[in-house]
């Protein structure tokens, strides 16, 4: 779990108390000010972090050369942090050099490029110490968080007020969790004429075993697979889900639904594997085109019913349990596969507990 200190010496004063208060409502990892007092009244839940005179839980130290860092490193107190401005190569690698050595390392880059941030996240990669890199505003905060797949362990944001601070720790908590992957069983396999369907380009490549979940019915989808495996006749597509007919609903993060039809450049959708776990990823564009369509019709050990509607080509394909490929114009019946069984009616792809019957 990433986590947040919030600095607020440049706070105006105005703001101060509701930012610390939002600081302690929030369950903010800690709080750095350069007055003691203000930090011992801090509750034990919220760490006080000090770069000035006084006594703190956590203290602030200037690392500027191998010295101050070496002094640091052989400190008794481990409730230290170094802080590394990064302006160029030197200071680059007293930062790769301060993150494994210490307990915390806070990282403030001159230049609004992420490559000096990928060279030190790489550098401390085995190390036990936490990296929080200085962000300007909570823009810089997303895209911090995910450099090289990880980001920093935590963020140092000077907040404008209190709903800055809600926002940062609504973001760091934001998480894609793992799926209970159900097993489906084919009832029916019915072939139709033209339709629309879509498929998926994401600005992602897909492991072999994952893909996207779609349905026609929002309690029930399909695991589709990925165009990762071989195919005759053409190159594989890493970034490519054939994902079905327009008018199916697609799993996003946040347990909301698009309808295919919704998807564009911008929009995002859950990457699945085998296991359930999930990914954000980001769609580049979505395919619109007509194609003979087929629809499968499977069901849960406990009876939901189940339907997809793709296109009917052998080289579209859906998982099976084991991440098993399989070609939908050679299902048959009793055949088994992966998909995600969701108890809640959908209304604008929010989950509702109304009643609704699709079928």
């Amino acid at each position: 779990m990433k986590f947040a200190w919030i600095d607020v010496r440049a706070v105006p004063v105005e703001h101060r108390e509701g930012v610390i208060d939002a600081a302690i409502h929030a369950k903010v990892h800690g709080v750095l000010s350069d007055d003691a007092a203000l930090l011992a009244t801090l509750p034990p839940t919220v760490a006080g972090v000090l770069t000035g005179e006084g006594t703190a839980g956590i203290k602030v130290a200037d690392v500027a050369d191998e010295d101050q860092l070496s002094a640091l490193k052989h400190q008794a107190d481990k409730n230290i942090a170094g802080w590394v401005h990064v302006r160029d190569d030197r200071t680059l690698k007293l930062a790769c050099a301060a993150a494994v050595d210490l307990p915390y390392t806070v990282v403030e880059f001159a230049d609004p490029t992420k490559i000096p941030l990928e060279i030190v996240l790489a550098a401390a990669d085995k190390s036990p110490g936490a990296l929080i890199c200085v962000c300007a505003d909570l823009e810089e905060a997303s895209i911090v968080v995910d450099v090289l797949e990880r980001g920093s362990e935590g963020i140092l944001l000077a907040p404008k007020d209190a709903g800055e601070v809600f926002a940062l720790v609504r973001m760091l908590e934001a998480q894609s969790p793992n799926l209970a992957l159900a097993t489906l069983t084919v009832d029916r396999i019915e072939h139709h004429g033209l339709g629309d369907r879509v498929c998926v380009d994401t600005c992602s490549h897909f492991g072999e075993d994952e893909g996207i979940l779609v349905g026609s019915y929002s309690t029930g989808f399909i695991l589709c697979c990925s165009e990762t495996h071989p195919l005759p006749y053409m190159p594989t597509r890493p970034f490519r889900v054939n994902a079905g007919a327009l008018h199916s609903y697609v799993l996003g993060p946040d347990n909301r639904t698009n309808y295919l039809s919704e998807l564009g450049s911008g929009s995002t959708v859950l990457a699945v594997n085998a296991d359930g776990k999930t990914r954000r990823v980001v769609v580049g564009r979505a395919k619109l085109e007509s194609r003979p369509l087929l629809t499968i019709t499977a069901h849960s050990a406990d009876g939901v019913i189940v339907s997809l509607t793709v296109q009917d080509d052998w080289h579209v394909r859906v998982l099976g349990p084991g991440a098993k490929v399989r070609n939908v114009t050679e299902l048959q019946l009793g055949d088994e596969l992966l998909g995600y069984i969701a108890t809640d009616q959908r209304h604008v792809g929010i989950p509702i507990g109304e009643f609704c019957r699709e079928s």
